[in-house]
């Protein structure tokens, strides 16, 4: 990926990528995995990440958020506008790298940002009020989290001439399981483990999974409780009474197990296919606790 950056970029460019925050490289790993370390595989890689990491730098502008991966953002560190400028360049040249790639291949990718920008506009807003309607929250994080997965693990099984279906399967369950369990660790963790400030997403007005269980459980006054703190900044008693009301109603326990469900399904998959170390990471991502 740096040397993609680096064969289009001046020196003030390539700077500011250095300064931006690594991950997991979950979809990088991905592509490797699927498709071996080949040259093509290893652009295919990079050019996801790219559009990952471009994704990444607009979020951050979006929800005005300081720190990333526990580090400041680059938004707070150079302005949105610096942020905004990067993430197009790091959208322009993963597009510029993916046309020397099969249609199908190309496409699959595409469609699959054309998702994710959509994603973004829908968790933008259900973000102005309190929603607890569950497949609205389904749709969201599919689009804006999952669809890239998807795409990541059925472009790599397209170009080793695997069977392409399984592995969309497969990256899409990962990839909503993926988010599910961000959105449990958003409230079960705290700022330091995360690297971010904790219950950030109730704060910023975001109603995820363990919130939508929480108010299906709650009585009449609990759930005006609950509304009347969406989209606040939370003291630590207001944190606190969350945080019990969550354990004592089991709603991170139920999201978490249906994050569970989806993990096992594309762990079968893997395993039936004998790709074990694919089914290593969906056990992986599940199981963190940051």
């Amino acid at each position: 990926m740096k040397s993609f950056v680096t064969g289009l970029c001046n020196q003030e460019v390539l700077k500011l990528y250095e300064n931006l925050p690594h991950g997991k490289r979950l979809r990088a790993k991905l592509v490797l995995k699927i498709a071996g370390s080949g040259e093509e595989a290893v652009r295919l890689a990079a050019i996801i990440e790219m559009i990952h990491a471009a994704s990444l730098l607009h979020d951050d502008v979006i929800d005005d958020a300081m720190v990333r991966r526990g580090v400041a953002s680059l938004n707070a560190t150079e302005g949105s506008k610096q942020a905004v400028m990067m993430g197009d360049i790091l959208y322009s040249k993963g597009f510029e790298e993916l046309v020397d790639f099969e249609r199908q291949i190309a496409k699959k990718v595409a469609s699959a940002v054309t998702q994710l920008s959509i994603g973004e506009m829908m968790d933008v807003r259900l973000s102005k009020r309190f929603q607890p309607d569950p497949d609205a929250y389904m749709q969201m994080i599919y689009q804006k989290t999952a669809a890239l997965i998807e795409a990541t693990a059925a472009s790599a099984a397209m170009l080793a001439g695997k069977e392409a279906h399984i592995y969309a399967v497969y990256g899409r369950n990962l990839g909503i399981a993926f988010q599910i369990v961000d959105d449990i660790l958003d409230i079960s963790q705290s700022s330091e483990q995360l690297g971010k400030p904790a219950m950030h997403d109730f704060e910023e007005g975001k109603t995820t999974l363990p919130y939508i269980y929480l108010y299906e459980a709650l009585d009449k006054d609990g759930k005006e409780r609950l509304i009347s703190l969406h989209g606040k900044r939370l003291d630590d008693d207001e944190k606190e009474w969350i945080k019990a009301a969550m354990e004592e109603s089991g709603a991170l326990q139920k999201a978490y197990m249906y994050a569970r469900e989806l993990g096992d399904e594309a762990v079968s998959l893997m395993q039936g296919v004998g790709e074990t170390s694919l089914a290593d990471i969906v056990t992986a991502m599940i199981e963190r606790d940051f």
